[in-house]
């Protein structure tokens, strides 16, 4: 093998975005990297708990899951470590097996890891990915919002220093808050403000600067003075605390080969429930950066991320909301920016435990509730509201759904939604009534409806346009519209239509324009077709509907149509006819071709 193909090969193997690193970049991802393990933090410890696992495994999978994925996925932006929902479904899959906690709850915790890992590497490797691309914008902005909403509602807590019960929903916490008003801590809400205020001043001065860590920073200083000095009184602020060991040990689950059937229909369901949460984090961030995400690449990204880390004692994880949209909002330029968070999370455990215990949590409440705010993107609903009331609709559905169930299941929801609108839609063909415009000089078949002013039709022959596919879910609409327009005008007993437009038939399709040319046909008419396209012609070939029809009853000009089917037409309607809409038809002394006349002579035309 030559050097050149050699280099070719290897570089196919490396990140595309290898290109986009620079000083600057590295810069600004060592920034957004610093923020990353600082905001993981409190919430390794607290998911890892909601997982049935001791505190530290919460920070284990934030460190190496956090490194494979971005080194091996699509996105530039996405920090992938323990979520809530992941967290949430493993405790509910796993806590009737085993006693959570126990060494054998661990192991168990682990295989799942790595067989999840093994599932979505197949997704990625099988090229699966396409399936995301059903994900519309509107799924998205609608589970973006929502996300945004569950980010501030979950940290009013922290926030206003309460301690609902564990498990609490986004609603709960609210109910909650106004349930223990008298409860509140305000030294935390005053950090939270100090917190907010300076981000906000720093950012308006220059967003070059580090505007979340510094807000952060004086939180943090903020924070230490109350505590430190007494002036909390009875309420300190509360902070982390302390911080479990950040370096994951090497291990390989220790299990017996019986409950691997039982484990792959656990990691069959946590699957779908982290790739749904990774690919529609993905996209949302990717949406408002601009960048294209190759759904395939991100899910072989997740599958080794999980399995790399089911044996550096990881639990599943995924794309965080609650870190990425940080991530992307404190100027990280590359995947570099995980990695630089996930080295950073190990260094500052090790070297000063002590100091980021004292981080407190309202400081880290308020920059998520800077995040959400920044999530919502207002005028985008404002723009879908005004173009499409089917859109916005679908946003609205999946932004309550995002609320109140699982985060992939109202992406699911809001996904079966736009299909169904698409289905709807498509399903409902236009099927346009056309006539030669008298007003145009050069007669071009327009639809009644764009014309500047009333003009009659053929008294034998329909026009019709067919414009999108006619398949199985659009027969009985457009059945239907033929059989309305055939019961207006009964003398119109030809039809041609003109189906360059008509992009697709199935076998459905197929069947409704043999029936349709058998009723014309029943009582003395035809059907014709203008230009239909290959697709069309091939499908009609294969049915034999061509040979039943006609190959001369297919024309590729319209010219060529009319000059056929007009002669062909029942001479002695034409003679009483005085609309004479075609060029093509016989004309004597009365009106010209096209011209609308009298209302009598209208009535008589038939």
């Amino acid at each position: 093998m030559s050097a050149a193909n050699l280099a070719r090969r290897v570089g196919k193997l490396l990140p595309a975005w290898r290109h986009r690193v620079s000083p600057a970049t590295l810069r600004a991802d060592l920034l957004a990297g610093l923020l990353g393990a600082v905001l993981v933090l409190p919430q390794g410890v607290a998911f890892a708990t909601l997982a049935g696992l001791p505190p530290q495994y919460g920070i284990y999978a934030a460190v190496v899951p956090c490194i494979v994925a971005a080194l091996f996925g699509s996105s530039w932006h996405v920090m992938s470590g323990p979520t809530n929902a992941n967290s949430l479904a493993l405790f509910a899959m796993l806590s009737p097996v085993a006693l959570a906690g126990s060494p054998e709850y661990i192991n168990l915790a682990l295989a799942v890891t790595i067989l999840v890992g093994v599932l979505q590497l197949a997704v990625g490797t099988l090229r699966l990915g396409s399936l995301a691309n059903f994900i519309s914008p509107s799924v998205l902005l609608g589970f973006t919002c929502g996300a945004a909403a569950l980010i501030a509602l979950y940290a009013l807590k922290d926030l206003f220093g309460l301690q609902p019960p564990a498990g609490t929903s986004a609603f709960g916490v609210v109910r909650f808050l106004f349930d223990n008003v008298a409860a509140i801590n305000w030294n935390a809400a005053a950090v939270g403000a100090v917190t907010l205020g300076v981000t906000l001043v720093v950012k308006r001065l220059s967003r070059r600067l580090p505007f979340m860590l510094l807000g952060l920073l004086a939180g943090f200083l903020f924070a230490l003075l109350l505590n430190r000095t007494g002036l909390s009184g009875s309420h300190p602020v509360e902070v982390v605390g302390p911080i479990p060991a950040a370096i994951p040990p090497f291990r390989v689950p220790d299990i017996s080969w019986d409950k691997l059937p039982d484990l792959f229909g656990i990691a069959a369901a946590l699957t779908i429930v982290a790739l749904g949460q990774s690919i529609s984090i993905a996209k949302a961030v990717a949406l408002r950066s601009g960048q294209h995400i190759d759904a395939n690449r991100e899910f072989v990204g997740q599958g080794l991320s999980n399995i790399a880390g089911g044996f550096f004692s990881a639990y599943i994880s995924c794309g965080s909301l609650n870190r990425s949209m940080p991530n992307f909002e404190a100027g990280a330029q590359t995947p570099m920016a995980s990695v630089f968070s996930a080295v950073l999370l190990v260094a500052l455990v090790a070297v000063s435990a002590s100091v980021l215990a004292q981080i407190p949590l309202a400081a880290i409440a308020a920059m998520l509730l800077l995040v959400a705010w920044g999530l919502f993107d207002f005028a985008r609903l404002r723009r879908i509201a005004r173009v499409s009331r089917t859109e916005f609709g679908i946003a609205l559905a999946t932004f309550v759904a995002t609320l109140v169930i699982r985060l992939e299941m109202a992406v699911l929801l809001g996904t079966m939604l736009s299909l169904v609108a698409y289905l709807y839609r498509t399903s409902r063909p236009a099927v346009r009534t056309l006539v030669p415009d008298a007003d145009d000089p050069d007669r071009r078949f327009t639809p009644l409806d764009e014309l500047r002013r009333p003009q009659p039709e053929c008294p034998q022959l329909k026009l019709v346009r067919m414009e999108g596919a006619i398949f199985f879910g659009a027969v009985q609409y457009v059945t239907d519209r033929l059989h309305e327009a055939r019961a207006q005008n009964p003398t119109q007993v030809h039809l041609l239509a003109m189906t360059k437009s008509m992009n697709f038939i199935d076998l459905a399709g197929a069947e409704m324009w043999e029936a349709e040319l058998a009723e014309r046909r029943a009582i003395g008419g035809d059907l014709y077709f203008h230009r239909p396209r290959t697709q069309v012609l091939q499908t009609w070939a294969q049915t034999g509907f061509i040979d039943r029809l006609g190959p001369k009853n297919i024309f590729a000009t319209k010219r060529h149509a009319l000059h056929t089917i007009v002669p062909k037409l029942d001479p002695e309607i034409c003679a009483r006819c005085r609309v004479r809409v075609f060029e093509e038809c016989p004309h004597d002394e009365g009106t010209p071709p096209g011209q609308v006349p009298a209302a009598a002579e209208m009535k008589n035309a038939g």
